[in-house]
Protein backbone atom coordinates (compact mmCIF):
# COMPACT_ATOMS: atom_id res chain seq x y z
CA UNK A 1 0.00 0.00 0.00
CA UNK A 2 3.01 2.67 0.41
CA UNK A 3 4.04 4.40 -2.38
CA UNK A 4 2.09 7.13 -5.08
CA UNK A 5 -1.73 7.12 -5.37
CA UNK A 6 -2.64 6.68 -8.96
CA UNK A 7 -5.61 9.13 -9.61
CA UNK A 8 -5.36 8.36 -13.58
CA UNK A 9 -2.41 6.87 -15.69
CA UNK A 10 -0.44 10.47 -15.67
CA UNK A 11 -1.44 11.75 -12.44
CA UNK A 12 0.28 10.04 -9.37
CA UNK A 13 -0.03 11.61 -5.69
CA UNK A 14 3.31 11.49 -3.87
CA UNK A 15 2.73 9.72 -0.21
CA UNK A 16 4.35 12.60 1.42
CA UNK A 17 1.18 14.84 0.27
CA UNK A 18 -1.66 12.72 2.11
CA UNK A 19 -1.96 13.10 5.61
CA UNK A 20 -3.70 10.20 7.86
CA UNK A 21 -5.71 10.86 11.05
CA UNK A 22 -7.32 8.12 12.91
CA UNK A 23 -9.83 7.27 15.33
CA UNK A 24 -12.46 5.09 16.92
CA UNK A 25 -15.05 4.11 14.94
CA UNK A 26 -18.78 4.28 15.95
CA UNK A 27 -20.98 1.19 16.59
CA UNK A 28 -20.91 -2.06 18.19
CA UNK A 29 -17.61 -3.63 18.25
CA UNK A 30 -16.49 -6.15 21.48
CA UNK A 31 -13.24 -6.69 23.42
CA UNK A 32 -11.08 -4.17 21.12
CA UNK A 33 -13.84 -1.54 21.03
CA UNK A 34 -11.88 0.93 23.24
CA UNK A 35 -8.35 0.34 21.66
CA UNK A 36 -8.88 -0.04 18.30
CA UNK A 37 -8.19 3.18 15.85
CA UNK A 38 -9.91 1.17 12.96
CA UNK A 39 -11.40 4.43 11.67
CA UNK A 40 -9.11 6.71 9.11
CA UNK A 41 -9.76 10.22 7.63
CA UNK A 42 -7.13 10.57 4.24
CA UNK A 43 -6.51 14.79 3.79
CA UNK A 44 -5.30 15.95 0.84
CA UNK A 45 -3.93 19.74 0.28
CA UNK A 46 -5.36 20.38 -3.43
CA UNK A 47 -4.57 24.14 -3.51
CA UNK A 48 -0.68 23.36 -2.24
CA UNK A 49 0.12 20.15 -4.64
CA UNK A 50 2.74 19.93 -6.89
CA UNK A 51 1.46 16.48 -8.77
CA UNK A 52 -1.41 18.67 -10.49
CA UNK A 53 -0.64 21.00 -13.30
CA UNK A 54 -1.76 24.40 -13.18
CA UNK A 55 -5.06 23.75 -15.24
CA UNK A 56 -6.21 20.58 -13.36
CA UNK A 57 -5.77 21.95 -10.13
CA UNK A 58 -7.97 24.88 -10.84
CA UNK A 59 -10.58 22.16 -12.40
CA UNK A 60 -10.34 20.50 -9.28
CA UNK A 61 -10.69 23.23 -6.99
CA UNK A 62 -14.01 24.69 -8.72
CA UNK A 63 -15.38 21.11 -9.00
CA UNK A 64 -14.40 20.52 -5.52
CA UNK A 65 -15.20 23.76 -3.81
CA UNK A 66 -18.41 22.35 -1.57
CA UNK A 67 -15.99 20.01 -0.11
CA UNK A 68 -13.10 21.82 0.91
CA UNK A 69 -11.53 22.98 3.96
CA UNK A 70 -8.89 25.83 3.51
CA UNK A 71 -7.68 23.94 -0.13
CA UNK A 72 -7.99 20.46 1.56
CA UNK A 73 -10.33 17.76 1.02
CA UNK A 74 -10.66 15.05 3.53
CA UNK A 75 -12.40 11.57 3.10
CA UNK A 76 -13.09 9.02 5.87
CA UNK A 77 -13.90 5.31 6.14
CA UNK A 78 -15.10 3.77 8.82
CA UNK A 79 -17.27 0.63 7.40
CA UNK A 80 -14.74 -1.88 8.12
CA UNK A 81 -13.05 -3.43 11.21
CA UNK A 82 -10.10 -3.59 10.28
CA UNK A 83 -7.70 -0.11 9.88
CA UNK A 84 -5.95 -1.30 7.03
CA UNK A 85 -9.10 -1.93 4.94
CA UNK A 86 -10.32 1.30 6.27
CA UNK A 87 -7.12 2.68 4.74
CA UNK A 88 -7.77 0.93 1.67
CA UNK A 89 -11.12 2.59 1.27
CA UNK A 90 -10.03 5.75 2.02
CA UNK A 91 -7.08 5.83 -0.87
CA UNK A 92 -9.97 4.50 -3.20
CA UNK A 93 -12.32 7.20 -2.36
CA UNK A 94 -10.12 9.69 -2.70
CA UNK A 95 -8.54 8.68 -6.05
CA UNK A 96 -12.30 8.05 -7.66
CA UNK A 97 -12.97 11.80 -6.16
CA UNK A 98 -10.06 13.20 -7.72
CA UNK A 99 -10.77 11.30 -10.69
CA UNK A 100 -13.66 12.43 -11.21
CA UNK A 101 -12.60 16.17 -10.11
CA UNK A 102 -9.97 16.50 -12.92
CA UNK A 103 -12.26 14.79 -15.49
CA UNK A 104 -12.52 16.69 -18.59
CA UNK A 105 -15.94 18.14 -19.12
CA UNK A 106 -18.81 16.29 -21.15
CA UNK A 107 -19.26 17.70 -25.01
CA UNK A 108 -21.89 19.78 -25.31
CA UNK A 109 -25.26 18.24 -26.25
CA UNK A 110 -26.44 19.11 -30.13
CA UNK A 111 -29.97 19.85 -29.73
CA UNK A 112 -31.97 17.71 -32.53
CA UNK A 113 -35.23 17.34 -33.48
CA UNK A 114 -37.63 14.18 -32.91
CA UNK A 115 -37.91 12.35 -36.18
CA UNK A 116 -40.83 11.98 -38.48
CA UNK A 117 -41.73 8.78 -37.55
CA UNK A 118 -41.25 9.61 -33.55
CA UNK A 119 -43.68 12.65 -34.24
CA UNK A 120 -46.04 10.27 -35.78
CA UNK A 121 -46.26 7.92 -33.47
CA UNK A 122 -46.82 10.38 -30.54
CA UNK A 123 -50.03 11.82 -32.00
CA UNK A 124 -51.21 8.59 -32.66
CA UNK A 125 -51.37 7.56 -29.16
CA UNK A 126 -52.61 10.60 -28.38
CA UNK A 127 -55.43 10.26 -30.76
CA UNK A 128 -55.86 6.56 -29.39
CA UNK A 129 -56.07 7.96 -25.74
CA UNK A 130 -58.64 11.03 -27.26
CA UNK A 131 -60.56 7.67 -28.32
CA UNK A 132 -60.70 5.91 -25.32
CA UNK A 133 -61.83 9.14 -23.14
CA UNK A 134 -64.22 9.88 -25.38
CA UNK A 135 -66.17 6.27 -25.14
CA UNK A 136 -66.12 7.08 -21.60
CA UNK A 137 -68.30 10.15 -21.50
CA UNK A 138 -71.93 9.98 -20.26
CA UNK A 139 -74.08 10.88 -23.57
CA UNK A 140 -76.84 12.38 -21.68
CA UNK A 141 -74.82 16.49 -21.45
Amino acid sequence: MPGPLRVTDTVLIPEGELSWRFSRSQGPGGQGVNTTDSRVELSFDVAATGALSDFLKTRALERLAGRLVDGVVTVAASEHRAQLRNREAALARLAQLLREAIAPPPPKRRATKPGRRAVERRIAAKKRRSDVKRTRRNRDD
